[in-house]
Order: structure tokens, then C-alpha cells, then sequence
């Protein structure tokens, strides 16, 4: 019975003569066979290359959303400063209530509960207080 053939396709190459030199010492060790020589390095390349083309399409994606993280990290610390500015000029401006004083008590506990409905309707509906009325549009 005849030998199995592989499919395989002839190529034939022009190599620079430094390279070519070096092709052959390496192929003059024992075992080693040019084709598969070849065969591995072009392996190797096209990998590389694949690679490359991966990091280049997603290279651009992860950039923006990089940037994006980054605008919200800023966002967040921008609000939490805010946010603890308001609370100390509160509480340094604001009088105590006194102890027994009810109405107030509850005055400022309705306030309270209007304040976080609020703040849970604007979450809601994605509707922001701050910014321009165009930041505002753009980051629905």
C-alpha cells in the first residue's frame, strides 16, 4: 500500500543570502526538517499577527470605556466633596432643635422623606439636576 499523502502546497521562497545562511544551519541539525522549519515560524508570525489585529480592535474599545470609568471616578468624588461641604455648613449653621420641640421633629423628618423620594425619582428617571440641559441629554 502507498503512503498517505498530506495535503500540503509547494511554495517556493527567495530568501536574503545572510538569512538563507542561517536557514540551513539551522535545518543541518539533526531531525530538523526545513518545511517544518518554515512551517513553525509562519505559525508563529501568524499568531503574532492575529494578536496584534485583537489588540488593535479592542485597544480602541477598552480605551473609551477607560475614559468613561474615569469620568465617573471624578463624578463620584466631585459629589461626595459636595456632599460633605453641604453637611458640615449644615451643621455649622444650623441650631440644634431643642429636645422637646415635636413639631419641628416632624417638620424636618417630612423634609427628609420628600428629599429621598426625590432623589429616588431622579434615579428613576434618569433625569439630572446638575449640568447643562445638553450634559444632561447626553448621559441618558
Amino acid at each position: 500500500m502507498g503512503r498517505r499523502k498530506d495535503h500540503k502546497v509547494r511554495y517556493q521562497l527567495f530568501l536574503p543570502h545572510d538569512l538563507s545562511q542561517r536557514f540551513e544551519a539551522l535545518a543541518a541539525a539533526p531531525g530538523a526538517a526545513k518545511s517544518a522549519i518554515l512551517a513553525d515560524a509562519l505559525t508563529a508570525w501568524l499568531n503574532r499577527q492575529a494578536v496584534s489585529e485583537l489588540e488593535t480592535r479592542f485597544s480602541v474599545r477598552l480605551d473609551r470605556m477607560s475614559m468613561a470609568l474615569g469620568r465617573i471616578e471624578r463624578d463620584g468624588h466631585i459629589l461626595l466633596e459636595s456632599l460633605a461641604l453641604f453637611v458640615r455648613y449644615q451643621l455649622m449653621v444650623q441650631a440644634p432643635l431643642a429636645d422637646g420641640d415635636e413639631a419641628a421633629r416632624a417638620v424636618g423628618r417630612d423634609r427628609f422623606n420628600a428629599f429621598v423620594e426625590r432623589v429616588g425619582e431622579a434615579m428613576a428617571s434618569g433625569r439630572r439636576t446638575l449640568g447643562t440641559p445638553a450634559e444632561r441629554e447626553t448621559r441618558r
